[in-house]
């Protein structure tokens, strides 16, 4: 059984008196420990996509599987709690809380988790030295470089052990040689058994990816397509 499965998507807004289709029948699955790249021009769908699979919006019509459950037509409370446990999320722009230090950042999605202060810091320290920031736990955002921000968020992302991580242009606000470190690391971590679903406009996802879906015009086709 795959561990993520979408059947039929359609994801459709009222514009005034028109309908607009940001998403038109999408249908993929993904399995335990795969990497898929979803790939796209600006204003084909992948926003959409990314917030439908990461439960901040639910289909017009279609069903999305989560580990073998139907979460495509459930309530907001039901949604939040399975955000906060099976979903990790990594941003283009890291979204990290500047008061906090690393180790702090880390923590936050283990406050829902029930964990105690000393469970969740030992936690939030194996996440930190895992992707190589053990030797910066104290430091706050503004001390950090744009690489290690995006570390920290990595780390966060994986502070609940979801089910699956959605990272958002992780490359996008990196030079080349910070960004290709970031994908070293996912790729590391994907070989680790991490499942993930990269949403991106860097071609070089897509050599990491075990495969790349192209979305134009809220639809999946078969091949690349030019990148804008």
């Amino acid at each position: 059984m795959a561990l993520a499965e979408m059947k039929d998507i359609w994801r459709t807004y009222e514009m005034g008196d028109s309908l607009l289709h940001a998403l038109r029948g999408v249908s993929f699955s993904i399995d335990q420990g795969e990497m898929i790249a979803i790939m796209g021009p600006s204003g084909s769908g992948k926003s959409t996509l990314l917030n439908l699979l990461g439960c901040l919006d639910t289909p017009t019509s279609g069903e999305y599987l989560l580990g073998g459950r139907d979460v495509s037509q459930l309530d907001d409370d039901a949604l939040s709690e399975i955000r906060a446990r099976e979903i990790g999320f990594i941003f283009q722009s890291y979204n990290l809380i500047t008061q906090l230090n690393v180790v702090e950042n880390i923590e936050v999605p283990l406050y829902y988790q029930g964990l105690s202060e000393h469970e969740s810091y030992v936690r939030a320290v194996e996440l930190a030295e895992r992707v190589g920031l053990g030797h910066r736990l104290k430091h706050v955002p503004t001390e950090l470089s744009g690489g290690e921000r995006q570390r920290v968020g990595i780390a966060r992302a994986l502070a609940s052990s979801p089910l699956i991580v959605l990272a958002d242009e992780p490359t996008g606000n990196l030079d080349t040689k910070t960004g290709g470190q970031i994908l070293d690391l996912l790729e590391k971590l994907n070989d680790e058994g991490v499942t993930m679903i990269v949403v991106t406009h860097d071609a070089r996802v897509a050599g990491i990816t075990d495969r790349t879906l192209h979305l134009v015009d809220g639809t999946l086709t078969n091949g690349p397509v030019r990148q804008t």
